[in-house]
Parts: structure tokens; sequence; C-alpha cells
């Protein structure tokens, strides 16, 4: 997996890689601020580029921490795989600006012998989607249909760059309380994408699927959506369908909402058993429930998002 992601980001991102070298040390070019937030991937606090006062986020990770490693060309030291994800999906400080509905990396740093910090845009106002629903409970479906279709569509993308998230969920998920608009976050977990299964995990488990539970395998493409259909349920019914392994292989989610047939008819497709009889990416957009989102509805959406604030 190292040997491909070496030649993929030199061919793609060498000029990045590049302009990295001798450029200013971070505390010459960062404001490093409050705590954000701390778990398993690390430390975020709030920052600000001292050149032009933009606000960021700084993720802090310690070495010990890395589950993956990468190596980058002209770079002599490894660097953390989500790192080089980030690279490929676009992210660096002279790169074009990736998917907008991909957090962008606007550079990183090594701190010699501690770790590494990664600086990412911070979109103001936000909030992540696992708080914008505990602040607001079960979801419009109109508003879940705006979110749903704006992380797929950012999925996709991130799979036409030969990338798996292997993460997603609502903590990963980056609302902008203004706009209704998303972003996927953390990559902390992702990996190259590849068609044959992996044996490794280190997403929530509450989302991984049966076939992980199981037999500690899975494919890319029915790992995400399963992990969608989890999603998609926390949203619309304000809480995840599963809490334990035996709630997971029995894929039998129980709604405790109202909602209409054909949301749950997409739910269950997403959580199918078998990983051949799960939607792709595509058929999920494809969907009846998915195809009464329009841009209209994406006004009526930022409306109502507004008003409940």
């Amino acid at each position: 997996m190292l040997d491909s992601l070496i030649v993929d980001i030199h061919l793609e991102q060498s000029e990045d890689v590049r302009g990295k070298i001798g450029k200013e040390p971070f505390e010459k070019q960062y404001q490093l601020g409050s705590l954000l937030g701390s778990g398993g991937f690390g430390s975020v606090f709030a920052g600000q580029r001292i050149s032009d006062g933009l606000q960021v986020a700084i993720k802090q990770i310690s070495s010990d921490r890395v589950q993956q490693w990468a190596r980058l060309p002209d770079e002599p030291n490894r660097v953390p795989m989500e790192i080089a994800l980030l690279l490929r999906l676009g992210g660096g400080p002279s790169s074009a600006k990736t998917h907008s509905g991909v957090i962008q990396m606007l550079d990183w740093f090594e701190l010699p012998g501690r770790g590494f910090l990664i600086i990412f845009e911070r979109p103001q106002p936000c909030q992540d989607l696992f708080d914008f629903i505990t602040e607001r409970g079960s979801l419009e479906e109109n508003i879940a249909q705006r979110f749903l279709r704006q992380i797929v569509q950012a999925l996709q993308f991130c799979d036409s760059r030969g990338i798996v998230h292997r993460d997603i969920k609502d903590e990963n998920v980056l609302v902008d309380t203004r706009t209704g608009n998303v972003k996927i976050i953390d990559f902390g977990s992702g990996a190259l994408y590849k068609d044959s299964d992996y044996s490794d995990f280190e997403g929530t488990r509450v989302y991984s699927p049966p076939e992980w539970i199981l037999h500690q395998n899975y494919h890319a493409v029915p790992l995400t959506v399963w992990s969608l259909g989890v999603l998609l349920f926390d949203m619309v019914c304000g809480d995840i369908p599963f809490e334990s392994d035996r709630d997971i292989v029995q894929a039998k989610p129980s709604f405790t909402k109202r909602i209409s047939k054909e949301c749950q008819s997409l739910i269950l497709w997403c959580l199918a058993y078998r990983p051949e009889d799960r939607p792709s990416l595509e058929e999920i957009l494809l969907h009846p429930w998915m195809e009464t989102c329009d841009d209209i509805g994406d006004v009526s959406v930022e409306k109502n998002i507004t008003q409940s604030l």
C-alpha cells in the first residue's frame, strides 16, 4: 500500500511537497488558540494565520498514535498516512482547493521528536453533525436529504482520487450552520482504495458492517455504504440504529420515528446484511427519496436551518 501511495503522490502532488522545503516554521506563520476537542486521533485547536488573520483549525498528532505511515518525494522522514491522503485530495500550501465537501488541508508541519501539526480551514459558523443532531433532535427529511447528497458526492470525489475514508459518522461531518453545507473531516482512518478486501479497521465500531464484526474483513464501497445507512438513520431518527455487535449482525434496525417509506427503503438498502446487496454511491443518489432533493429544496433547507438557530 505504501509503495503505491508514494508513486501516486509523486505524480500528482510533487509541486506541493517540494514547496514545503525551506518554508518558515509553524510559530512564525500561525498562532495556536484554545483546545476545540481531543480523542484517540490527537487534539484539535483553534488557530489563526498571522499573515491575514484567517481562522483555522490545527490538529496535533503524536507520533506514537499514528497507525499508518507513508513516504513523500523529497521528504526524508515518514509522514502520517492522513497527510499523504489529504495531499492527494488537493490539500497543501500551493495547491488548488479540494472538493467543497472535503475539508481543506492548508499546510502541515513536523515537530521533530514530538509529532505533526496539520492546518485546516475552519468554516464559520460551523458545528459537527453529532452536536447538530444532539441540539435539534431528529432532522427533517429534506435537511437529511441535503446533507446526505453532499456527503455522497464528496465520497465520490474521494473515490475518484483512489481514497476510502473508513470512518464516516456524524462526528466526522462538519455543518456550516449558516448555509447548510457540509464537509467530511478526519481522514485519520483513511486508506488507499483497492478492489480486494481490507483486514484492518481503525474506524468506529458501531458504524461498522456485519462482515467486519464476524470475519474481520470488508470491501471499501460496502463498508462506506453501510456507514451511510447508519448515518441516515441517525439523522432522521436522532440516534444510531445499533449499539452492540449483536445488533449489527442482525442488521434489523427498528425505526423510532415516523419517516417516509422512501426514506426507510434507502436506509434498509444501505443496511442490507450481505455486502453485495447494498447499493453503490451512484445508486444512492438515484434512489427515489434522494431525487426529491433539488435546488429549490436546498433554499428551503437553508432557511429552515437558519430559523432553527
